[in-house]
């Protein structure tokens, strides 16, 4: 299989969902963000939108929405060799949430850099870089695409 800088063609596919989901988002009213949860055999097996405004709750982002899914309906050990597709680069909250999890690789879309309602220092790529917690990271990815514009247009 064709390789993209450690991607595959496999793994657009599923960011793509992830920013489809980032885009559904922000037409219900939250901020643009948007999670797919792929087991190692390709099949997904969470997928989160961000709610934070819809369900008031402050830490209903993509991410940890998707992990929260995961929660007794996936056994950790089917987790190995999962990945976590995420259309915005991941926050510290739901570093911590992917770790928790026990999933190892995270694909993002747009860096911190590139989103509109996100301020450049919460760049968390350091965090997930730890090798502490061993993460294989790609990002960003399919940037234009994954840019989603905060006024919902």
């Amino acid at each position: 299989m064709e390789r993209l800088n450690g991607l595959t063609l496999r793994d657009l596919p599923y960011l793509r969902s992830a920013i489809a989901l980032a885009a559904i988002a922000r037409k219900a009213g939250d901020e643009p963000y948007g999670a797919v949860v792929v087991a190692a055999n390709g099949s997904v097996i969470a997928e989160a939108r961000n709610t934070q405004n819809t369900t008031r709750d402050p830490t209903a982002h993509a991410e940890a929405n998707a992990v929260r899914h995961l929660k007794g309906a996936v056994p950790r050990d089917r987790l190995e060799g999962a990945t976590i597709y995420a259309s915005g680069e991941p926050c510290a909250l739901c570093v911590e949430a992917i770790a928790g999890s026990g999933i190892r690789r995270v694909v993002f879309g747009a860096a911190a850099a590139d989103m509109p309602d996100m301020d450049p220092a919460y760049s968390c790529r350091e965090l997930l870089a730890r090798e502490s917690v061993g993460f294989e990271v790609h990002g960003p990815v399919l940037r234009d695409e994954a840019v989603v514009p905060i006024s919902g247009s």
